[in-house]
């Protein structure tokens, strides 16, 4: 008999991913489906057309109060100063911990001085809740774990028009009036126009209520719906880093390949500041497959039959039809890697091509 305290969380859309015969796992202690049948199709139609995605296992928390300008100011390694002259601006960051490595990465959007949203990862929830919360005692804020909401992420070239077919008019007069990394309210309903798959889109924080049917209207429209396999694949072909894997609390963001999410040269103070000052001891890379196989997570680096790191994300792409991945490697071997470099998989030195990334960029090679 399954232990109940283990049983894997469910989204308000659960029974729609049963209804669809969606493969459902257990990730981070969430239910969801990893795919309805083809993953490279789900992956295809986010690239082509338009696919959407229940991340409603994401979490969603509300800062208010007078300090909550300062209070994220400490709080993110990134500036929130960026996008306070702009209502809705979204503005990507980290949590550092005192030592530089990241807590977590996250997406907030600044809708007045007075109150800001937050969507942090659903692995880091209990760390997050506490680590912010713990911080936000020295200010005068309120910090609200929004638990009761729903998230659809509607990514790809068709997204925008596919929302217009199902929405309300004044609701998507609001979205056609976003720029991107922008959001907005429509009543109680909130949408970004943010996203997880280097495409365009929109990302709608709503009512669990709400959210089944608009789900229902989605694929009425002819939307694709899609599973955790399609997202990775779509991140990773974008260059995107995932928690867990390219990002942890042992390494700084710059360690981790987006030291551009990092403002350290104003006078601003925040936590971590002080432990980015020392050298880098890594970098991330980009790696193309030259020979058969698959790149994946921990396979080793080598450089003239040295190890020099591993990857951190590895997986088949779609859109190139070839294995990429994202490596860490050592800071000291930087300057002797250049355009070929091996990943040791079983017995086995495999050619990879090293590149910029992302990989793909509006829908083809970017490399």
């Amino acid at each position: 008999m399954s232990d109940p305290l283990n049983t894997p969380l469910k989204t308000p859309l659960f029974s729609e991913h049963e209804s669809a015969n969606g493969k459902i796992v257990d990730f981070g202690g969430w239910a969801l489906p990893v795919n309805y049948g083809s993953q490279i199709e789900e992956h295809h139609a986010v690239r082509k057309d338009c696919g959407m995605f229940d991340v409603s296992h994401m979490t969603v928390s509300d800062v208010k109060g007078p300090d909550t300008l300062k209070f994220l100011s400490y709080l993110l390694a990134n500036d929130i100063a960026k996008v306070s002259n702009t209502a809705g601006k979204a503005l990507y960051s980290c949590m550092l911990n005192k030592q530089g490595g990241v807590i977590d990465d996250l997406i907030v959007y600044y809708i007045d001085d007075e109150f800001c949203r937050a969507v942090t990862n659903a692995g880091t929830n209990e760390k997050d809740m506490a680590w912010i919360s713990q911080q936000a005692e020295s200010y005068d804020v309120e910090f609200i774990e929004q638990k009761e909401l729903a998230l659809i992420a509607v990514q790809g070239p068709k997204a925008i028009a596919k929302c217009g077919e199902v929405l309300d008019p004044e609701f998507t007069q609001i979205i056609d009036g976003l720029q991107r990394f922008q959001g907005a309210f429509y009543g109680e309903e909130f949408v970004g126009r943010t996203g997880y798959t280097g495409e365009d889109g929109v990302e709608l924080i709503v009512s669990a209520e709400f959210a089944v049917s608009l789900w229902q209207d989605l694929l009425n429209a002819g939307v694709q719906a899609c599973g955790l396999g399609a997202r990775d694949t779509l991140r990773l072909e974008s260059g995107m880093s995932l928690y867990g894997n390219d990002l942890d609390e042992s390494h700084t963001p710059a360690e981790s390949g987006i030291a551009w999410s990092v403002a350290k040269k104003d006078e601003r103070d925040f936590i971590g500041k002080e432990a980015l000052q020392a050298a880098r001891r890594f970098k991330m890379i980009g790696l193309i497959l030259e020979d058969r196989g698959v790149l994946r997570g921990h396979q080793k680096v080598v450089l003239d039959g040295n190890e020099i790191g591993e990857i951190t994300s590895g997986t088949f792409s779609p859109t190139l039809e070839k294995s990429i991945a994202l490596a860490r490697v050592s800071a000291d071997a930087e300057t002797n890697i250049g355009d070929e470099i091996h990943i040791a998989v079983r017995d086995k030195l495999l050619k990879t091509r090293v590149v910029k990334f992302p990989f793909v960029k509006d829908g083809v090679a970017a490399n």
